[in-house]
């Protein structure tokens, strides 16, 4: 059932992305968009199976986008905007480059954008290696600990650091510039919403102060 719960999603959101992608552009042979819909199908698919293997308590949580109660209020109201923002930066990036064709990537960046996206899926994969308390939103759980081993014991919040590995290999592989100039919007999002997490745990979890003050960096090492 879980895995069934898996592909129907992910077809799904893949549904949805492509829509957005090819309404914008006009083009529905779009060459980068078909080739980051696969990428982002594949990878994504190949996580979910090893988690319904691994951990499906934690592909459940995943799978679970919808507001819950124990849901940070302004968390709810987040993840809303991240996900209209999100949307409409592809829809941008498919006008960009299909309809406005302002802006041409070079094919060699692209493959950066290629390469920036695999990295940060398996970003997540290694957090899920370690942290089974890895929920789409931002709550405290039952039984919820401090993780401090894998890429935790590098950043305080790993899977965020790969979404910023995304959030800028994406338009590079579109192909857009102008979705890359607003790329440092949506990373500010990102790391607003790492500020708000923080404040909840360090208010109600048990040693992650300790944690914190052993483990400097919030998403990036040496800068922040």
């Amino acid at each position: 059932m879980i895995v069934l719960r898996l592909f129907l999603q992910t077809v799904l959101w893949l549904a949805v992305m492509a829509l957005v992608l090819f309404l914008a552009a006009g083009n529905p042979a779009w060459p980068a968009a078909w080739a980051f819909l696969v990428e982002m199908g594949v990878l994504g698919g190949a996580v979910g199976l090893w988690l319904a293997w691994r951990d499906p308590a934690l592909l459940a949580e995943r799978l679970n986008w919808r507001a819950q109660a124990a849901q940070a209020p302004w968390d709810r109201r987040f993840m809303i905007g991240i996900g209209a923002g999100f949307l409409a930066w592809l829809a941008l990036m498919g006008l960009d480059v299909e309809r406005w064709r302002l802006s041409l990537v070079p094919t060699p960046l692209q493959g950066v954008g290629f390469l920036a996206i695999g990295f940060s899926v398996w970003l997540s994969w290694r957090v899920f290696m370690v942290n089974s308390f890895a929920a789409p939103v931002v709550k405290i759980q039952p039984g919820q600990n401090v993780i401090d081993t894998g890429p935790y014991a590098i950043v305080r919040h790993p899977m965020y650091a790969g979404a910023i590995a995304f959030l800028i290999g994406a338009p590079l592989m579109l192909g857009s510039w102008l979705g890359l100039a607003l790329t440092p919007f949506l990373i500010a999002g990102v790391a607003a919403r790492a500020i708000g997490e923080e404040r909840m745990l360090r208010a109600e979890l048990p040693g992650y102060e300790d944690y914190a003050a052993k483990v400097r960096y919030r998403l990036v090492p040496r800068l922040w």
